[in-house]
């Protein structure tokens, strides 16, 4: 008795319907991402090149928002503040962050309580921090200036003193660096003991296991972090809006030194109603971004490690 064989089907259809139900799953964050980044970066690339003010008719200005970016000195000003901050929160906030997971992969079992401790800053909402920023460091009630009287130390003028006021922005983002916390923590985990003993065996000691031996382990996830944050910390919003463009706040602190470029960039945009002039900064800002992490990129290859990398 013979028994007629199944027909298989064939391997490209099955194929089809793996990739349509790839498709299927990200099909949420697709939709996403056309309707809420890639539509309104492409609507902003067409307003740039109007006078949209948000209510009326737009009309074709050419080139005329760009040639503005450069005769316009609150955009130097406002470029440079950030930059400055940028080049101090980024350095401090990793070291902050490497420097706590550290200490946290010699906590041992307690190393759960204080991961969601450490964590649980981050989600404050950026706008309490921003209050937070003035309670701490005001020159004549903040408990930063009070410790500091403890150890016979002057606190400065934090809120009204243009050369300490990006300075304790700075200081006031460490409050967040739980999430490089963790990432450090996780990278610290994954270097492979075997390492440290041969070094120890060498006669390394803790400097120089950290240097030669943990740093490029984790190289690839300072890399990482050093992008994130740099991006993060070239878009700062929030925090320095809050404590100095309220409307309480316009009129009694320095916030001419806290006048980052997303927050002239909102300004145009929220409060004079330049559209068009807004989207223009906003892809000026776009650009230097994209300098700045290719740079990066350019400069990592010399000190990235990756493992069964052949270089």
């Amino acid at each position: 008795m013979t028994t007629t064989p199944v027909p298989h089907k064939p391997r490209s259809v099955w194929r089809r319907r793996e990739t349509w139900a790839a498709y299927g799953f990200i099909s949420p964050w697709i939709v996403g991402f056309l309707g809420f980044t890639a539509g309104p970066m492409i609507a902003s690339l067409v307003l740039s090149f109007t006078d949209y003010d948000g209510i009326g008719a737009s009309h074709n200005v050419g080139l005329a928002n760009y040639r503005q970016l450069f005769q316009d000195p609150a955009v130097t000003k406002s470029l440079l503040n950030t930059l400055v901050f940028a080049a101090l929160r980024v350095p401090l906030s990793m070291a902050f962050a490497l420097f706590l997971a550290m200490l946290l992969l010699r906590a041992g079992r307690a190393s759960g309580i204080f991961r969601t401790l450490f964590y649980l800053p981050v989600m404050t909402p950026s706008v309490a921090v921003g209050i937070l920023f003035l309670l701490l460091f005001n020159g004549n009630v903040g408990l930063i200036n009070h410790v500091l009287g403890f150890v016979g130390i002057q606190g400065p003028a934090w809120t009204t003193d243009g050369s300490w006021v990006k300075p304790g922005l700075v200081l006031t983002s460490l409050w967040s660096v739980g999430s490089t916390v963790i990432i450090y923590l996780a990278a610290l985990k994954g270097v492979p003991k075997d390492l440290y003993e041969a070094a120890e065996l060498d006669g390394a000691g803790r400097g120089r296991r950290f240097w030669h031996v943990t740093l490029p382990q984790i190289s690839g996830t300072l890399f990482f972090t050093l992008i994130v944050n740099t991006i993060a910390a070239l878009q700062t919003f929030t925090e320095a809006y809050t404590a100095f463009f309220g409307s309480s706040n316009s009129q009694t602190y320095n916030n001419d030194a806290a006048l980052f470029y997303v927050v002239y960039l909102f300004q145009q945009a929220f409060q004079y109603m330049h559209m068009g002039y807004a989207s223009a900064l906003a892809w000026l800002l776009f650009l230097v971004i994209l300098l700045i992490t290719i740079v990066q990129a350019k400069v990592s290859k010399r000190f990235v490690y990756y493992e069964g990398d052949q270089r």
